[in-house]
């Protein structure tokens, strides 16, 4: 059962991100579909300038799940279980509804979709790092990092039930002004501050940097 186990481990990388790649590519297909099909995307407008934003935070997003993914795949090592092969086709279908639902038409359904994959990449990243801590091939990095407590995931629950109940509004209201573009605005605010932070963290743990800062990501148990 070890040696299973230990074939597991190492070979969950290499499957985790090709099964996620195949998804991210599929997704983006999506996306440039979209833009390629979309005609007032050309035409200068307060419609169109929404659209872009849109879909800016939505290309921006799909980046970050794979910077998340491969940071974790390539810095940890656990014994996986079936959901990290389930989690990558739910991510891709959330997606696939984020793209759907790109438009002034159904922003407020594209706020909600954008809080459910923020969300999920929460809860995913979550039970990721728990299992890790388990392995003690890990302990160089989890000896400096204290498990979380509720207090950690504050941040995350904030930006979630902020974008679910703007995006509920916006709905109800069928508003496309100015509390649409500044939701918008604050989504991609908040997925480029996400990915530059896991990108900094992702250097700082493979340069070895010996003195330990809090992490921005959804943290363990």
């Amino acid at each position: 059962m070890k040696t299973i186990r230990n074939r597991a481990r190492e070979r969950l990388p290499s499957v985790l991100l090709t099964l996620l790649s195949i998804v991210q590519a599929l997704a983006l297909e999506f996306l440039w579909s979209h833009v390629r099909d979309t005609d007032y995307l050309l035409v200068g407008s307060w419609t169109a300038i929404l659209s872009w934003l849109q879909i800016t935070a939505s290309f921006i997003s799909i980046v970050l799940i794979w910077l998340v993914y491969a940071s974790n795949a390539m810095r940890f090592r656990w014994v996986p279980n079936t959901s990290d092969s389930v989690y990558p086709f739910i991510i891709g279908l959330l997606e696939f509804m984020l793209i759907e639902n790109l438009g002034p038409d159904t922003i407020g359904l594209w706020l909600i979709c954008l809080a459910v994959i923020f969300g999920s990449m929460v809860w995913i990243s979550h039970m990721t790092m728990r299992r890790a801590r388990l392995d003690g091939d890990n302990d160089e990095f989890f000896s400096q990092l204290a498990p979380a407590t509720l207090r950690d995931f504050y941040p995350a629950i904030g930006i979630v039930g902020g974008f679910t109940l703007v995006g509920i509004q916006l709905e109800v209201s069928g508003s496309q002004g100015s509390i649409a573009m500044i939701a918008v605005v604050i989504a991609n605010i908040v997925v480029i501050w996400q990915s530059f932070m896991t990108a900094h963290y992702w250097n700082r743990s493979v340069a070895g940097d010996a003195e330990p800062q809090p992490e921005p990501r959804p943290p363990d148990t």
